[in-house]
């Protein structure tokens, strides 16, 4: 599905993996609202990404963001998830909200430690309620790569309980430039979450610059699951 006519918040733009995210679809002729818990600096970053891709960029605090998007992206860590999504709960029920939340808990980055709901995406849609269509994705993308107009060898398993979601979250990845692929029911987002947290031991252990991971196989354009 189609995202060409959709505005999309991105909650969170002002961080690192929120900001690349907001400029590879900004560069992809994608509306953007880039929200932040301050209004201010949310601005500020959106003043400075027009003025880098020469196109109109809307910013305002998270929750009139959200209210003003058609899609959510949720780029905050894993700490301020549950206050972020609490935030904007009452102005995302019936959109669908992407979650990239991975539950790093520092200092032990480089361990798997996901929450007692089983991963971060399953605690998300606890959080925000039946109503919201949740996905979660971009879990194992390196975000300074991604900042890049660099081609990045990393594929983007989406999940979420809903099929026509998904197609619209494989859609936004896709405009970042990224091949976005079902991965099945949103407990399964458990995978990608604890995946990164292998990803990040692999880089210290072998001084990669952001490794990620790729399908291999032929794979049917037209999924049936």
């Amino acid at each position: 599905m189609s995202t060409s006519n959709h505005v999309i918040a991105v909650i969170g733009a002002t961080g690192q993996l929120g900001a690349a995210i907001a400029r590879r679809l900004v560069l992809a002729g994608t509306k953007v609202i880039v929200g932040s818990r301050d209004a201010g600096r949310a601005q500020e970053a959106a003043k400075a990404l027009a003025s880098e891709t020469g196109k109109e960029v809307a910013a305002d605090a998270n929750a009139a963001a959200a209210a003003a998007a058609d899609v959510v992206i949720v780029t905050v860590p894993y700490a301020a998830q549950r206050a972020t999504l609490t935030e904007i709960a009452g102005v995302v029920s019936g959109k669908i909200v992407i979650d990239t939340t991975v539950p790093l808990m520092p200092p032990k980055v480089m361990r798997v430690q996901l929450p007692e709901e089983g991963s971060a995406a399953v605690a998300a849609q606890k959080i925000l309620g039946p109503s919201v269509r949740l996905v979660s994705a971009f879990h194992n993308v390196p975000a300074h790569k991604l900042a890049t107009d660099e081609k990045i060898a990393c594929d983007v398993l989406v999940f979420g309980d809903e099929r026509a979601a998904r197609d619209v979250a494989i859609d936004v990845v896709s405009r970042c430039g990224l091949r976005g692929l079902h991965g099945g029911a949103l407990c399964n987002s458990a995978a990608a979450e604890a995946l990164t947290s292998v990803l990040i031991f692999i880089n210290k252990t072998y001084s990669s610059d952001g490794a990620g991971i790729e399908i291999t196989g032929t794979l049917n354009e037209r999924p049936t699951a």
